[in-house]
């Protein structure tokens, strides 16, 4: 966000907590893009600050997190001492959570696969009217394609990412027999490792799908210890994901800090991807 809007969506998750009886004298921020995360002190809550043009997500995320604790999966859980749902202030949508300190290294490839199983066998636990990833894939390939969204893709680049897009979102959904449901988006950033174990956040990418599509956003190593797993296709699913994650990149109003590199990343990524999936 820019300055001033994050001044107001700090503003707007600490009052949204003092309301509820929060003590609330500061706020940090972890982390800002089009959403903003907050550490509250010192009640120590995290505050998730979203525009008003994210609420459904906001709210799907609400939903996913009390359904995922009900089935003691290893998720971030929403703040205890607060209702659990979406407040609305300053037209921003504030949700809740427990924060935890992140504590130790990074999570080695076998304690990640390990906890990929767990979160995996809890998704099957509960049921919940979530979107397939192709969805989300559909929704890249109008961005790639649409001039005006996307204006200063190269037009080179632009048949890359509509192909890969378009052509791997086919191969990898022809047989939906194993899907499931799955995080959507467990990179390495969207697991932390706390005293309670690692645990998963940014739950409103929650969708159905392969769960190779999940372990595709994980280093390569986990997936060589989750049992099961199908590396070929964890292997398109990498280059597809890296296709989407190019695709975000190239809109027009994209914020993601560094744009400039991650355009050019994303890219070589993909083919990079597309290389060890011999389909370059």
């Amino acid at each position: 966000m820019e300055p001033l809007e994050l001044r107001r969506a700090v503003e707007a998750g600490q009052a949204a907590a003092s309301e509820q009886g929060l003590q609330v004298d500061d706020a940090i921020v972890i982390h800002n893009s089009d959403r903003v995360a907050l550490r509250l002190v010192p009640c120590d809550v995290l505050a998730r600050v979203a525009p008003m043009g994210h609420l459904a997500d906001s709210e799907f995320e609400v939903e996913v997190a009390r359904r995922l604790a009900d089935v003691d999966a290893p998720v971030a859980e929403l703040e205890r001492g607060v209702e659990p749902r979406v407040y609305l202030r300053d037209a921003f949508a504030i949700s809740l959570w427990t924060y935890y300190e992140p504590v130790g290294s990074e999570i080695v490839p076998a304690d990640y696969a390990e906890v990929f199983l767990r979160h995996h066998a809890a998704l099957r636990q509960i049921d919940l009217d979530a979107p397939h990833f192709t969805d989300r894939v559909a929704r890249a390939l109008r961005e790639v394609n649409d001039r005006e969204q996307c204006p200063d893709l190269p037009d080179f680049d632009r048949t890359l990412l509509s192909d890969t897009l378009s052509g791997l979102s086919v191969a990898i959904s022809s047989d939906k027999a194993d899907d499931q449901l799955l995080h959507g988006e467990p990179h390495p950033g969207n697991l932390l490792n706390t005293r309670r174990g690692p645990l998963f956040v940014d739950l409103a990418t929650c969708c159905r799908g392969p769960i190779e599509f999940d372990l595709a956003h994980a280093p390569d190593e986990v997936g060589k210890h989750y049992a099961g797993a199908d590396h070929d296709l964890i292997h398109r699913c990498r280059a597809l994901n890296w296709a989407m994650f190019s695709a975000w990149r190239w809109r027009r109003d994209d914020q993601m800090p560094d744009r400039d590199h991650w355009r050019v990343e994303g890219l070589n990524q993909v083919r990079a991807a597309l290389d060890r999936c011999g389909l370059s």
